[in-house]
Order: structure tokens, then sequence, then C-alpha cells
């Protein structure tokens, strides 16, 4: 039993090494003196300084955040409203909805991209900004989607006719009735298309134009040469996201505990 304990745990290390020991090294090496990306010879912040000079990264980053945010929210919103339009859909409607719905995430993403790329170009649309952030919004409602129809499924239709019988319109059932109840749900399928507009690249790249750049497209385009300043970047994404995800863990205890002083108080 010992030894298939130390094999599992063996085992996890090997895994947990191979995901972030790269994360580490780019780490280490954004703050590498040199432009050498196998050997550090001192500390140095040269390419944090250098990001920040580059308006080309800049721009980059800016994109990315404005259309994974733009992208978010209206995902989101028309999302939700689909969501809740199918729970309250006939059997064969909803099934026939959700398989299509399904079909931009089975699809590889490269079909997603030719063929977004086609659209636009036999409707002579121009690519650039509003390209990206409309391929950027087509692909995160499936998420949105996803997300929010299991807590659709658990919410009891009767509580909407209930709140309309004592005196609710149907937009204040629907507002202060049943979002709250599918609240966790919406928040993830927010969270889930954040990331997935963030992340994407490919279909990024098949919609943008000339000018337009995004993070990955950017970080792509420099890889024919060294940039040190792309493992600086990675290295501000990576801790902006562990940030996140510290806050996103610690706050919900802090409520929790913060309830329960409150309830034995």
């Amino acid at each position: 039993m010992k030894k298939y304990g130390f094999l599992k745990k063996s085992y996890l290390a090997l895994i947990i090494g191979f995901f972030y020991l790269p994360i580490i090294y780019v780490v280490v090496f954004s703050f590498n003196a040199s432009r050498s990306l196998t050997s550090f010879t001192g500390f140095s912040l040269q390419w944090y300084e250098k990001m920040f000079a580059s308006r080309p990264m800049m721009e980059s980053i800016y994109y990315t955040v404005i259309i994974a945010v733009i992208a978010t929210a209206v995902s989101t919103v028309a999302g939700t409203i689909v969501a809740i339009g199918l729970s309250k859909s006939h059997r064969i409607i909803r099934q026939v909805v959700t398989q299509v719905n399904n079909l931009p995430m089975l699809n590889p993403d490269i079909v997603t991209a030719i063929g977004l790329m086609l659209f636009f170009s036999t409707l002579n649309i121009p690519t650039g900004f509003g390209t990206l952030l409309l391929a950027h919004i087509i692909f995160c409602i499936p998420y949105v989607i996803l997300s929010i129809m299991p807590k659709l499924r658990q919410l009891d239709d009767n509580l909407a006719e209930a709140a309309m019988d004592l005196g609710c319109t149907p937009l204040q059932a629907l507002w202060k009735v049943i979002i709250p109840q599918i609240r966790e749900g919406i928040v993830s399928g927010a969270l889930v298309a954040f990331t997935m507009s963030f992340d994407d690249f490919v279909i990024s790249y098949f919609t943008t134009g000339p000018g337009i750049n995004n993070i990955s497209t950017y970080v792509y385009a420099t890889t024919k040469r060294i940039n040190p300043s792309v493992n600086a970047l990675s290295t501000i994404i990576v801790i902006a996201i562990t940030t996140i995800l510290i806050f996103a863990n610690v706050l919900p205890m802090l409520r929790e505990r913060r309830k329960r002083n409150e309830k034995t108080a």
C-alpha cells in the first residue's frame, strides 16, 4: 500500500510540475538582465520598462481587455435572456436550440474561425475591431447559456407566477425573483466568457484586421524573434489572475465567517 501511495504522490508531483514549471520559468526569466532564455545572468526590470514603453504591446493589452469586457457584458446579457426564454419554451424547441447552441463548443476553433472569416468576407465587411468583437460575442454566448441552464432547471417555476400574483410585473418578477436565483450561474457564465475571450487566438487570428491585435495574436507575431518583454507581460497576467483567484476564494470565506459570527453573537 505504501508503494502505491508513493506512486500516486509522484504522479501528482509530475502533473503539477508539468503545469507550473513553465510558468515559473517565464516569471524567472522576465527578470533576466540579458536577452537569453536559457541562462540567467542577473536581476533586472528592463523588460518591464520596455514592455510599458512598447506601443504595440500596450495596444494589444488594451484591445484584449476592452474586447473581453464588452464581449463578456453583451454575451452575458444575451445568454441570460436566451436561457430564460428556453426554460419557458416547449420541450422540443428547447432540445433543438440546446443542440444548436452546443455546436460552436463542439466544433474545432479553426472551423468556427474560417466560417466567421468567410461570413465577413461574403458580406464585404472589412475586418478590424468590429469583426473581432462580434466574433468574440458570438462564441461566448453558448458558454453563458450552458452555465445558466442548470440553475434554471433547479428553479421552481411557480416562483415567478407567485411574484406576479402578488403584484409584480413580469419585468419585476424577472429582476427580483428569477435573476437572484440564477445569479451564481450568470457569474460563472460571465467568468467563462471573459476567460475564453481573453485567451482566444485562433478565432481572433482569422477575424482581426491590420493594426488590431490582442495579446495572443501579438505574441504569435513576435515568436520568430526573441522578445523577453513577452515574459514580463506573461508575468503580469499571471500575477493578476492569481490575485483575482485569491480574492474570489477568500472573500466568500470571510462573508461566511462573518455570518456565522453574527448568528452566534
